[in-house]
């Protein structure tokens, strides 16, 4: 395979990780996209090119040639990333998505961050350039010590901290969006861990060509099971053990009126997703392709992360 060089977007634990992968495991090159000088990351190796994101000039510049872009960044920024990939012939770009499939997604999304934007204009100019979805349902990250802003991701959003999805697992407390149509425990969903997640969109770059879409999945449960498989790990119950379906959710939703509910009502917005299906997904292209990636379980995964003996 011919050797290429990669922008990654952003300096995030998720950037950091595909950018790792890319130097130990291809003879690509990389690049970081950042707004700002990070010594701790140049002191360890990578090539960090500082862009101003308004300055579509200082884009292009940065971008030439580049093969492939990798974005971590969301909103105004990743547009004009777009435009300015198209403009310097970028062949390939993936925009932050890292999470289910789009088409599951409401309309007028709260949790879109500008995401659908970035797939219009990917769309618009898809004649000029080939760009994919990478799906990949939830990290495992969220259930980590210190949730996924211990892993340098979602630093800014205010509601990914410790124990703001479904478990709180320091705690012990659950609210579990598990109640499907007729009130069964049947909602599902996908998970990834992030390091597996880096790995995969690594592989990805050795396609020929790229589909709308690439899955990958470490690991398909339902809600219920999934807070069984807490509890039993840890050996403890959770207290309280909250269920929820649609309705409940809904309610609770529509009296978290007040700015001051903000981070509450985020936080029900994702749990409606989550009974709605949004990141639940039975494709795995990624995983079929590249069999020799080595997943990791959830219950391998959740043992580190908070030390843990496996019976």
């Amino acid at each position: 395979m011919p050797t290429m060089r990669v922008a990654v977007a952003g300096t995030g634990g998720l950037a950091r990780l595909i950018a790792y992968f890319i130097v130990e495991g291809t003879n690509h090159s990389v690049v970081l996209l950042s707004r700002a000088e990070k010594p701790g990351l140049t002191n360890r190796g990578f090539q960090v090119v500082v862009v101003d994101y308004s300055d579509a000039e200082d884009l292009r510049f940065a971008l030439r040639g580049i093969d492939t872009v990798i974005s971590t960044v969301t909103g105004p920024n990743q547009i004009q990333l777009i435009k300015a990939a198209v403009s310097s012939r970028v062949r390939r770009f993936a925009p932050a998505e890292f999470e289910g499939p789009p088409q599951f997604r409401s309309q007028n999304d709260p949790l879109d961050r500008s995401r659908a934007s970035a797939r219009y204009w990917l769309q618009y100019y898809q004649s000029s350039i080939q760009s994919t979805v990478f799906i990949c349902g939830v990290f495992y990250e969220r259930f980590q010590p210190g949730g996924l802003p211990q892993s340098l991701i979602a630093l800014n959003t205010g509601y990914h901290g410790e124990g703001t999805y479904i478990l709180d697992c320091a705690r012990m407390s659950a609210e579990l969006p598990a109640l499907g149509l007729g009130n069964r425990a049947n909602v599902t969903i996908c998970m990834t861990s992030v390091r597996d997640v880096a790995n995969f969109v690594t592989k990805a770059l050795s396609l020929p060509t790229w589909p709308a879409e690439l899955h990958m999945v470490g690991e398909r449960i339902t809600v219920h099971n999934l807070a069984i498989l807490v509890e039993r790990l840890k050996k403890q119950k959770f207290q309280p053990r909250l269920m929820h379906n649609l309705n409940t959710l809904r309610a609770e939703l529509a009296t978290a009126g007040t700015r001051r509910d903000w981070i509450r009502r985020m936080r029900l917005h994702e749990l409606i997703a989550t009974v709605e299906g949004r990141y639940d997904f039975s494709q795995r292209n990624l995983n079929a392709a590249f069999p020799g990636v080595q997943v990791v379980s959830f219950a391998d995964w959740f043992s580190r992360k908070w030390d843990l003996q496996q019976e």
